[in-house]
C-alpha cells in the first residue's frame, strides 16, 4: 500500500473486535494496540500497570475510588498533573501515547480507549466499530468463560456501559454512534469475512 494508515477499532463486549484485530494486523502485517496501551501509558505516566488497569477505560476519576485502591490521587510524577483525578491521568497519558504512536512513520491498528476521537484531526484514519447480536455476544462469553448465560449477559451489559461513559466522560462522544465511526460492521457475518472487508477497505482507500 502506498500510504500509511491508522486503524481505530471500537467494538461491543463480546463482539470479537479484539480478535478481529490482531487477526487484521496479521494480513495488514501492522502491529496492534490493545492492552499494550496500559504498559505504554504506565510508563509515561509512573502509574503502576495495576492501578492502569483497574481504571482501563473506565469511567470514574471519583477521589473516593482512587483511595478504596490505595492509591494517593495527588502524588505523580508529570508535571503539572498534581492535582489531577488519577482517572484523567490515566486517560491522558494513554492518549498522549496514542497520539505519539499515530505520528510515527507507520501503519497501525488501535483497539478501543477512544482513539477515534483522540485521532479525530489527524488524516488516514479508518475509524470502524464491531457489534454483534446480544445473543451472539452471550454465546460467545459463555464458551470463553465458562459461565451461565444470565452472567454473561451482566457482564457484557456492564462493559458496554463502562465503555460508552468512559467515552462520554472522557470525550463527549457518545460511543456506538455511527456518525463517529466510518463504517460499523456487525461479527455475526463471521470474523474472517469482517477481516476481509476491512482489508479492501483500507486497501482501496490507500491505491
Amino acid at each position: 500500500m502506498a500510504k500509511n494508515f491508522i486503524i481505530t477499532i471500537g467494538r461491543q463486549y463480546g463482539s470479537g473486535g479484539h480478535e478481529i484485530a490482531r487477526e487484521l494486523a496479521k494480513i495488514l502485517d501492522v502491529k496492534m494496540y490493545d492492552k499494550e496501551l496500559i504498559e505504554l501509558g504506565a510508563i509515561k505516566s509512573g502509574i503502576s500497570e495495576d492501578v492502569l488497569h483497574m481504571y482501563d477505560e473506565h469511567p470514574t476519576n471519583s477521589l473516593l475510588y482512587s483511595m478504596s485502591l490505595g492509591v494517593n490521587p495527588f502524588n505523580s510524577s508529570i508535571s503539572g498533573m498534581s492535582y489531577v483525578p488519577l482517572g484523567d491521568r490515566v486517560f491522558s497519558a494513554q492518549a498522549d501515547v496514542i497520539r505519539e504512536i499515530a505520528e510515527k512513520d507507520e501503519s497501525c491498528i488501535f483497539v478501543g480507549r477512544c482513539a477515534n476521537s483522540i485521532l479525530k484531526d489527524k488524516e488516514n484514519v479508518i475509524n470502524i466499530f464491531i457489534h454483534a447480536d446480544i445473543e451472539q455476544r452471550i454465546d460467545r462469553i459463555c464458551e470463553y468463560e465458562k459461565i451461565s448465560r444470565g452472567a454473561a449477559e451482566s457482564i457484557i451489559r456492564k462493559a458496554d456501559k463502562r465503555r460508552a461513559g468512559y467515552c462520554s466522560h472522557f470525550t463527549g462522544f457518545k460511543w456506538g454512534d455511527v456518525a463517529g465511526y466510518d463504517i460499523c460492521i456487525n461479527s455475526g457475518i463471521g470474523y474472517e469475512n469482517v477481516v476481509q472487508l476491512i482489508k479492501t477497505l483500507v486497501e482501496n482507500l490507500n491505491k
